[in-house]
């Protein structure tokens, strides 16, 4: 992940896999399927693949089964593997209308932990460092946001990188899994509201559609 843009890059996965250690604390999951769905789930975002949401699941699965068995604690069986695929199938955000097609503890605990990297103070970073290497507008008043997009047009992109805040960040603090990942987001999502709050009074605009939810 040497060349990956800053927002998904090495430290990404740092940050996402040491979240992802926190949360799992308080659950009942396979700690060895958690920790390394953390570490594979952005071997090769479909962002950087031309949308290709195959790619990933199938780097991570040729990954780990070519891997000699006696690296892994007790061995790494292919349910395992198979759950550990079907986490990074489904770990991320795909728009406002899309519905989850698979469910576990662990998928709940590694997608807490990815979406907490996605707000607060990182996640404010993030957003604009990826704007900036999209070549996005930072805010523009005349394009508000639309947080009810379908996948396609959520994969489409092309926003000012204002709008992610409420076609994404601003919505996972009510979409978060755990206990734990529930507390921090909510610690987080006040931070996003405070810095919002500054980013509109500094500009001294605030169009319809950029309203701020009461908490």
């Amino acid at each position: 992940m040497e060349a990956a843009e800053g927002g998904h890059d090495w430290w990404h996965i740092h940050r996402v896999h040491t979240n992802a250690k926190k949360i799992a604390q308080s659950e009942s999951v396979d700690p060895i399927v958690v920790e390394l769905a953390a570490l594979l789930h952005d071997i090769a975002d479909a962002k950087f693949h031309n949308g290709d949401e195959t790619i990933g699941p199938a780097t991570a699965k040729q990954f780990l089964e070519t891997q000699a068995q006696p690296a892994f604690p007790n061995q790494l069986s292919p349910q395992q593997i198979l759950h550990i695929v079907r986490i990074i199938e489904n770990i991320s955000f795909k728009g406002g209308k899309e519905q989850a097609q698979f469910h576990s503890n662990e998928l709940a605990v590694v997608q807490d932990a990815d979406r907490l990297d996605a707000i607060g103070a990182i996640g404010i970073a993030r957003t604009f460092n990826y704007g900036g290497f999209k070549g996005s507008e930072i805010f523009n008043p005349t394009l508000p946001p639309n947080p009810h997009m379908s996948k396609e047009e959520y994969k489409k992109g092309g926003n000012p990188s204002l709008n992610h805040f409420w076609e994404k960040l601003l919505l996972l603090k009510d979409r978060m899994n755990t206990e734990t990942g529930k507390r921090l987001a909510a610690e987080r999502h006040t931070f996003m509201l405070s810095y919002l709050c500054h980013f509109f009074e500094e500009t001294g605009i605030q169009p319809a559609g950029f309203e701020l939810p009461t908490q």
